[in-house]
């Protein structure tokens, strides 16, 4: 958005010349239930290198008031222009002083307003990540300018006010009903990870008490009082117990601030933040419907992620944009790992999980034209804030887990520790992190960087194998393929190095599939042989990639791809199933394999998977390879065995188990036929029932939002189910329902709220950009395709980038899989002259259409091929 950007080299050259010392910020809040704006008054103290200099301070706000520096009044109308105050002629000891009227937000983005239509109150919550804390003061908005920031709020009276420092006890206000709280200093830090969180919240309390030294960390974990019936806080104290203990150990670094606050908070944009020591996460993990376990191991997962930043990211910060990725990676990593070893874990499968789902992701994201190095090159402000994907954080951890597999894990946390020290409360690249660990490793890791760091896409493993007459093996080697790079992407293929491990399985005569070997070796090149123990008969499954070491596509070999086939269920483990899953999606999206035969693996397997995160993503999994990768002439078909699966699922699973609620929810997304919707109808208004099954508030708006989509329940029946639920969650899901229904004048009420009204907060937006897109209503929404690419330009430009993101990621015909809509994006991309973030969300979103239709082709020649 114009006026709003910062490059890299003026945030270098800023660096150079300046060091921030203190914040002082006044923020008024006790107007906040009229909404409108609030009350910002900043001092800063910071020096300057070069005395006589000139440099600019950020804030986006609607009035300025005030500009005075070292005692000289500056005139806003002059200094202060989009996004800046102009600094002229610096001294060497500085002083600013800022009084503006700042905006609160419904877009989740700088001081995001909400009021709760349950009790009627206002609460208010900061998101600063990337760019956001000057949209609330005055301030040096990169991450390398930290200095301490205290923090005095003026708020209704009763409210609780919670930043990154213990919350003071509050002092009467000038105004009648209003109090003051004057937080003491933070600790060095940067301005993106300050945090302000105010409202009538209610909280839960407890400590963590540190075994090494006895030291007490208060904890606190907050919600809206409407959610406080759901809030099962022992459960999230209970895992944020075990991260304190797990990292500290693993950093060999007490954790750095006075207090660990988790607030629930309502319309939050991304899953958490991991502001110091005021950790906001989205309230919708406060679960208010029965969920299954792998919505409370994400859950754990993001917990442990955001307290993994307390060290890596807010103790020790990147210097710029261009290593979000360590960050991001590490937290992923680590809290990973927490998960899959810390004592007393629910979830030691872990793994498992990150195999299954995040990986996906970044297979996915490293094949978009897109895909970047792991270590992006971050310009401004507008790159990174397209940069929080699926590469900076899955694929990074998986790199992660590869470098420990190659230095081995002690020898890596003995780096992570000396690092921590080294650069407690500064500012590091990554060749300060490369560095210690080759202190620690002994390894030169230069060129491991430059392979895996510095250079897009995927690798592919394919087994090669040489078996005799006797069935005995005689020869195995692991060929390695750098596929070429998608067009438009920058860089060029290259083959990398991998620690792997290979897994050879049998059936036992139970006919369960058990790993009977495992060699772990390192792949260099293209064909790296591998050392087999003579007189081995070849094994029923080879697996490359086993235990999930590195980051590459697996191929199986005809003979293993068969068995897999007809045995995936078999395998006593879930992360070999996960892993032999993963690469038959994998094969799908490649168009190695029809999408017809892919679903007809996971109905034939999937009922006998015992990993319930694992059950849900095949089948989203298939749902997907139905809808966009199957020939569209048999897609009716597909459809019709999924749903008739799905049912059959569901009947089968046992009461009120994990299964049996993700199974309703499966067959709910895609009911088809007329007794189908009848059931989900029956089940809705009570006449029908299923053994153990708890119709439940979410799942009666799962089954609510598909009766709408296909035209069977009507605007009443919306409009009773919000009367039941007429929460922020139920208004969403409300949106969504309104959205879905088959009729244009449906779809044309939704685009006029999302496109031209701009009046919708940041998750009703989201949702009813949800509820248009419907897979089954093709012919119906093909009009808009041209209406899409009329307006996206002008919506980059005007909305903020969540808002705007949202948009045109969300709204791109992605279900008109034809040539006639890579057309239409090719000649609104030649004639748009987009922004770079902004032509890199429709390549994106255009190469998903490209891939669908190579599946398609594949899946209508398989069948040809069978006559």
């Amino acid at each position: 958005m114009p006026g709003t950007n910062l490059t890299r080299e003026e945030a270098r050259t800023r660096a150079s010349l300046l060091t921030v010392d203190a914040y002082a910020i006044e923020l008024d809040l006790s107007s906040a239930a009229e909404g409108g704006t609030f009350r910002s008054t900043t001092v800063v103290r910071f020096t300057s290198a070069a005395p006589g200099a000139s440099t600019f301070i950020d804030l986006v706000a609607p009035t300025v008031h005030e500009v005075v520096l070292n005692g000289t009044a500056l005139d806003p109308a002059e200094v202060f222009a989009d996004s800046r105050i102009a600094l002229p002629s610096l001294a060497a000891d500085n002083e600013l002083r800022v009084v503006a009227d700042c905006a609160y937000s419904n877009t989740g983005e700088g001081l995001h307003r909400f009021t709760d239509p349950v009790d009627g109150e206002t609460y208010l919550y900061t998101q600063f990540e990337v760019p956001d804390a000057r949209r609330v003061f005055a301030s040096f908005e990169q991450p390398d300018l930290k200095g301490t920031f205290t923090f005095t709020v003026t708020a209704p009276s009763g409210w609780k006010v919670i930043s990154n420092e213990i919350s003071p006890e509050p002092e009467p206000g000038q105004a009648e009903g209003t109090e003051v709280h004057r937080f003491p200093a933070t600790p060095r830090i940067s301005s993106y990870i300050t945090a302000l969180i105010a409202g009538p919240y209610t909280g839960v309390f407890d400590e963590y008490l540190d075994p090494a030294d006895g030291r007490r960390v208060p904890l606190g974990i907050y919600c809206r009082p409407s959610l406080a019936e759901h809030l099962d806080a022992d459960a999230l104290f209970e895992v944020t117990k075990q991260g304190f203990g797990y990292f500290q150990e693993k950093f060999d670094t007490r954790y750095p601030f006075s207090k660990y606050d988790q607030l629930f908070v309502p319309e939050f944009n991304a899953g958490a933040m991991e502001n110091a020591g005021a950790v906001t996460i989205r309230d919708q993990y406060v679960f208010r419907s029965k969920v299954t376990d792998a919505a409370y191991e994400t859950r754990a997962e993001t917990v442990l992620h955001e307290l993994a930043h307390m060290w890596f990211g807010d103790l020790v910060t990147m210097e710029w944009w261009n290593d979000l990725w360590l960050n991001e990676s590490f937290a992923t990593f680590t809290s990973i790992l927490c998960q899959s070893e810390v004592s007393g874990s629910r979830w030691p499968q872990s793994w498992t999980t990150f195999a299954n789902s995040m990986k996906t992701w970044a297979y996915r994201q490293d094949q978009l034209p897109s895909t970047h190095p792991i270590m992006a090159e971050i310009n401004d402000l507008e790159d990174v804030q397209v940069n929080f994907d699926g590469i900076t954080y899955a694929k990074g951890a998986s790199v992660l887990k590869q470098l420990v597999a190659y230095v081995g894990q002690d020898a890596f946390f003995a780096g992570v520790q000396k690092y921590m020290k080294r650069h407690a409360w500064g500012n590091t690249r990554l060749a300060d992190l490369l560095g210690a660990l080759e202190e620690t490793s002994g390894r030169d890791l230069k060129a491991w960087s430059t392979a895996w760091l510095e250079t897009a896409g995927i690798n592919v493993l394919r087994p090669e194998l040489e078996v005799d007459a006797d069935g005995v093996l005689t020869s195995l080697a692991i060929r390695q393929e750098a596929p070429a790079l998608p067009a438009g992407a920058k860089g060029a293929a290259v083959l990398r190095p991998h620690r792997i491990a290979i897994g050879m399985y049998d059936l036992d005569g139970s006919g369960a599939l058990v790993r009977t070997e495992r060699i772990e070796l390192d792949v260099e090149g293209e064909l790296t042989p591998v050392q087999v123990p003579a007189g081995r008969k070849r094994p029923a499954v080879v697996l490359l990639n086993d235990d999930d070491l590195s980051y590459a596509k697996v191929r199986l070999d005809p003979e293993s791809l068969a068995a897999v086939t007809a045995h995936v269920a078999d395998f006593t483990e879930s992360l070999p199933r996960a892993l032999c899953w993963a690469s038959a999606w994998d094969m799908t999206r490649d168009g190695e394999m029809a999408a017809r035969d892919y679903l007809s693996l996971v109905l034939s397997g999937i009922g006998r998977e015992s990993d319930i995160g694992v059950v849900q993503s095949l089948q989203r999994q298939a749902m997907l390879a139905v809808d966009l990768y199957a020939d569209p002439a048999w897609r009716s078909q597909g459809r019709t065995l999924l749903a008739d699966a799905a049912l059959e699922q569901l009947r089968a699973a046992a009461g009120g188990s994990d299964h049996q609620l993700a199974w309703a929810r499966a067959f709910a997304s895609v009911a088809i036929t007329e007794e189908h919707l009848a059931l989900l109808s029956g089940l809705l208004d009570g006449s029908r029932t299923i053994d153990g099954l708890a119709v439940d508030t979410e799942l009666r708006w799962t089954l609510l939002e598909r009766l709408s989509a296909t035209g069977v329940a009507d605007e009443a029946a919306v409009a009773a189910e919000l009367a039941r639920d007429n929460t922020d969650a139920g208004q969403q899901h409300a949106g969504s329902c309104r959205a879905a229904r088959p009729t244009v004048e449906a779809k044309e009420a939704a685009w006029a709220a999302v496109v031209e009204a701009e009046t919708l907060t940041n998750t009703l937006q989201e949702a009813v950009i949800g509820g248009f897109v419907q897979r089954d209503q093709r012919e119906l929404l093909a009009p808009w395709t041209a209406k899409y690419f009329a307006a996206i330009k002008g919506i980059f430009e005007e909305r903020s980038h969540e808002m705007g993101q949202q948009i045109i990621v969300g709204l791109y015909p992605s279900l008109q899989v034809s040539q006639e809509t890579l057309d239409a994006t090719d000649a609104w991309l030649a004639s748009a002259e987009p922004a770079p973030a902004l032509r890199r969300m429709v390549v994106e979103a255009r190469a998903g259409v490209e891939r669908a239709l190579r599946a398609q082709a594949a899946d209508q020649a398989a069948a040809a091929a069978r006559g």
